[in-house]
């Protein structure tokens, strides 16, 4: 394979902190006045935390001044801190770990690419913090997806160019950031909502490196 690295977004590949997003969103919208339903939180995956508070507001067609707005995103984020200060390893999502393993074993580099500042919490929390040579999450990059800031920071600190990865995400913004970043990706979800990635798998159990290799050369699973 000419594949050296793979890069994994952290929320709902990794581990599913999606529903900690969605209860603290959901409480915030409440606390606003805004019906906040799970088909809205699909517009908010791979979303910064400002964009995606935009998003709920748009939702609620209410117009509020930067300043507030910067108030609600620090109490939501209070909020999802406080759920997943509480997590344990065995939120970590089934096969990842099994995928990851085999990939080091292999000599492929491994990192996180997720626009999270939580990053270090959550793999601090989950104990999987070792298995990564890198970790590109918002501590270190500015741009939200899709934009490939994330993503060719990972490969820039793992010694790799954008071709030799490959990036497993489960967002639509996560797959576009992939593809502007000149990367594989493989989708983890449905292939209604991912149809853009190069192949949509469940999630990572069975993954393997024979997978990954057809998928690299455009054989069709």
């Amino acid at each position: 394979m000419k594949t050296k690295a793979c890069i994994f977004d952290l929320d709902g590949v990794i581990v599913d902190t999606a529903k900690y997003h969605f209860l603290a969103w959901t409480r915030l919208a409440e606390q606003i006045g805004i019906h906040f339903t799970e088909k809205d939180n699909e517009r908010l995956k791979g979303v910064s935390r400002m964009d995606s508070l935009d998003i709920i507001l748009e939702i609620g067609n209410v117009t509020l001044p930067e300043s507030t707005k910067l108030e609600y995103a620090k109490v939501k984020n209070d909020w999802y801190v406080e759920y997943i200060s509480k997590m344990t390893p065995e939120e970590i999502l089934p096969g990842c770990l099994d995928f990851v393993r085999l990939l080091r074993a292999a000599g492929i580099k491994t990192a996180i690419g997720s626009a999270s500042k939580n990053t270090p919490m959550i793999l601090e929390r989950v104990g999987i913090g070792e298995y990564f040579d890198a970790v590109s999450d918002g501590n270190v990059v500015s741009k939200a997806k899709p934009n490939p800031e994330v993503f060719l920071k990972a490969a820039e600190m793992l010694g790799v160019t954008p071709s030799e990865c490959f990036v497993f995400e489960d967002a639509q913004a996560g797959v576009q950031a992939a593809l502007n970043a000149g990367m594989m990706c493989v989708g983890i979800g449905s292939e209604e909502v991912l149809d853009q990635a190069h192949h949509v798998v469940p999630g990572l159990e069975g993954m393997n490196l024979e997978k990954l290799e057809i998928i690299e050369k455009g054989i069709k699973i």
